[in-house]
């Protein structure tokens, strides 16, 4: 057993040194990162997906009457991975999102809708994330009529260079006035350490960037820390074990 002095002193470093768990996402996440949201990927039961969709329009028009919860932005994948919808809940802070009285009303109001979603849902899985501004999320998804979304699950120990890498890739954008993505950090749920969002008028707009001067890429390329444009992808499998891509479109 330890000694009364053993056990201060234990006390003591805990205290001076906190856990890497107990500091909060504030260390875990890019300093662009401020706002949270929950991100729901759904894959459709066969021949349900217009079923489904109808369902989540319903939904979205009583969330925040029923809950207190915003409703979603949301995209339907086009081509890429397997999800059908991916749901972006604004959740801003834990603390409220799960107040006793909020979660109540949550389970009450999604109790109303499990028959139909139990029909109407093959998949689905959960990610908690750090995010941008929601006002800077919602000013994107304003205009946009395509997505271009990539997720990635970061080798060990390479979580915060993967969150790098992809500050890096939008000031390459910014340098050549393309269309940067929306970056999100991962706190809790699924696999996913990051994902990105890419928001776009449509597919003209989202293929903008083949008609760059090669000249002018080499050069933001540097700029933005890369050895060169056609380094950019590489650099980014160093960093990875994972990666999906998904083309999207707005839902009307």
């Amino acid at each position: 057993m330890k000694s009364k002095s053993a056990l201060a002193l234990t006390f003591l470093a805990l205290n001076a040194f906190p856990l890497a768990s107990a500091q909060g996402p504030d260390s875990r996440r890019s300093t662009s990162a401020k706002f949270l949201y929950k991100t729901t990927l759904v894959q459709a039961a066969p021949g349900r997906l217009l079923d489904l969709i109808d369902i989540y329009k319903q939904q979205a028009a009583q969330i925040e009457a029923a809950t207190g919860d915003a409703p979603p932005l949301w995209m339907r994948h086009s081509q890429g991975d397997h999800w059908d919808l991916l749901l972006l809940y604004p959740v801003e802070r834990y603390a409220e999102y799960y107040r006793p009285d909020r979660i109540a009303k949550r389970e009450k109001f999604s109790q109303a809708w499990a028959e139909r979603m139990n029909r109407d849902v093959a998949w689905s899985e959960d990610v908690f994330a750090y995010g941008p501004s929601l006002e800077m999320v919602k000013a994107a998804f304003a205009t946009a009529g395509f997505f271009h979304v990539e997720m990635f699950v970061a080798l060990a120990e390479k979580r915060e260079q993967l969150i790098q890498q992809r500050e890096m890739e939008n000031a390459y954008s910014k340098s050549l006035k393309l269309t940067e993505n929306l970056i999100f950090t991962r706190d809790q749920g699924a696999a996913w350490d990051a994902f990105t969002i890419g928001c776009y008028r449509n597919l003209k707009h989202y293929a903008e960037s083949g008609d760059i001067p090669r000249q002018d890429a080499e050069t933001a390329a540097r700029a933005a820390g890369f050895e060169s444009a056609s380094a950019i992808g590489p650099y980014l499998r160093t960093l990875i074990s994972s990666h999906h891509d998904t083309l999207a479109v707005a839902i009307p």
